[in-house]
């Protein structure tokens, strides 16, 4: 993408694009800080001036989205999609898509995905939600398949590793495979333990 303050001169000008690319590093920090209410107070006047800044279009969609506010993250992330081409946040799309039950909208997001050959953090986040959507809908098995695909335990596993592997012992222990489940999360806990709640969930399955 073009560098902010670049792009934002030819929508508002010099003088005023600095102010923004202020307001929006001041939403950056907000955001990483958790700080989702004040990231998206920050943001709305900002995409309102300049509704054709891609940053400004992420940010706002991936702060509304940590808010729960479903509609309005696909809102501004389907434009950030249209502005840009990028599929970098077609799994947290697909995510509020399932959240609302569209399963046409999330198996879509999930093909354009694959189409174009990302990273492989990428490609496992939109696969688990992919199979959480399947979850959802009661097909666990068919959930289970979709994260055991291609799934072998890495010797050095990465973030995306970790999670993956989460959401699958999460599965194992709801269609009632709990020796296959209490093998994964004490794997996951052998390298994270403080991911999430899996020192717990081991113990609950020893």
């Amino acid at each position: 993408m073009v560098d902010p303050e670049v792009a934002l001169r030819g929508l508002v000008g010099d003088a005023r694009a600095r102010r923004l690319v202020h307001r929006l590093d001041d939403a950056g920090r907000e955001f990483a800080a958790e700080h989702f209410e004040e990231s998206r107070k920050i943001l709305v006047p900002l995409v309102k001036e300049a509704p054709g800044l891609p940053e400004g279009r992420e940010l706002l969609g991936l702060s509304l989205y940590r808010m729960g506010r479903w509609k309005e993250a696909i809102d501004n992330l389907e434009i950030f999609r249209e502005l840009t081409g990028s599929t970098e946040q077609h799994p947290v799309l697909a995510d509020c898509h399932r959240a609302l039950g569209h399963w046409t909208d999330v198996e879509f997001l999930w093909e354009e995905l694959g189409g174009v050959s990302p990273s492989s953090a990428l490609v496992a986040e939109g696969r688990m939600v992919l199979a959480g959507a399947k979850a959802d809908q009661g097909d666990v098995a068919g959930a289970i398949a979709i994260l055991e695909d291609g799934w072998r335990l890495p010797k050095k596993p990465r973030p995306h590793h970790l999670r993956r592997a989460y959401a699958l012992a999460d599965l194992y222990e709801r269609a009632g495979r709990n020796p296959r489940a209490r093998q994964l999360f004490t794997w996951i806990a052998n390298h994270d333990p403080d991911l999430a709640d899996v020192t717990a969930r081991v113990r609950s399955l020893s």
